[in-house]
């Protein structure tokens, strides 16, 4: 495992870097202090590495425009995003452009590993505060009692659209995981978007984080 943490604070990286060992001993870590160092060790290290961690506000570019070209240029790396920033426009158009978690600079040391270890067990990290639905969104669920999947009426298949859907996959990419048809994926996130009263996938991404599914995708 290789990841590259992206920061201009050279403290940062390195508690970040100490974090990650305690988690991940066996990974190797190297690191960026701009958007243009991260793009070139992206490329350098490409096909070997597995997650970014991504600070936003980076002094030689726009940090969102870097995660879109990251994601973009590299779909199977997981990137999780960094920043001093946790409003929910920030976190929603982060999710919007594929990152796997949302993890603010303000968060305690035992957050953050928290954070990091439900990214490497294959979850979404949003912070809680953010997953306070305004009371004018369409869904809503008790906090005591929280819904499952198959309470909403997902079906089996329809579960393991939205687990790869939480990773960050296409369309093309579930077609691909799971042998299905590009019509029959787009009918399965109709059909999950309307069960889950969202509009879109990033409102889908918060909604699962909300009430707290662990999803598993099972091959076909």
């Amino acid at each position: 495992m290789k990841i590259l943490v992206v920061d201009d604070h050279a403290l940062i990286r390195e508690a970040l870097r100490g974090v990650l060992q305690e988690l991940k001993p066996e990974a190797g870590v190297i690191d960026a202090s701009s958007c243009r160092e991260a793009l070139q060790l992206a490329q350098a290290n490409a096909g070997e590495l597995d997650l970014v961690l991504f600070d936003l506000g980076l002094p030689d570019g726009d940090g969102f425009d870097t995660l879109g070209e990251l994601r973009e240029l590299y779909p199977a790396v997981a990137i999780v995003v960094l920043s001093a920033s946790k409003d929910r426009d920030s976190v929603t158009k982060a999710l919007d452009l594929g990152a796997l978690g949302f993890i603010p600079k303000s968060a305690s040391r035992a957050v953050m590993v928290s954070a990091l270890q439900l990214v490497f067990a294959g979850g979404i990290y949003v912070p809680p505060e953010i997953l306070q639905r305004p009371q004018t969104a369409p869904m809503s669920a008790p906090v005591s009692a929280p819904m499952s999947p198959s309470e909403f009426g997902l079906t089996e298949r329809q579960i393991d659209v939205l687990a790869l859907m939480m990773q960050g996959k296409s369309n093309k990419a579930v077609c691909r995981e799971l042998d299905l048809a590009e019509a029959t994926v787009k009918n399965h996130v109709t059909a999950i978007l309307r069960a889950l009263k969202v509009t879109n996938r990033t409102e889908a991404v918060l909604a699962v984080a909300e009430f707290g599914w662990k999803l598993k995708t099972i091959r076909p």
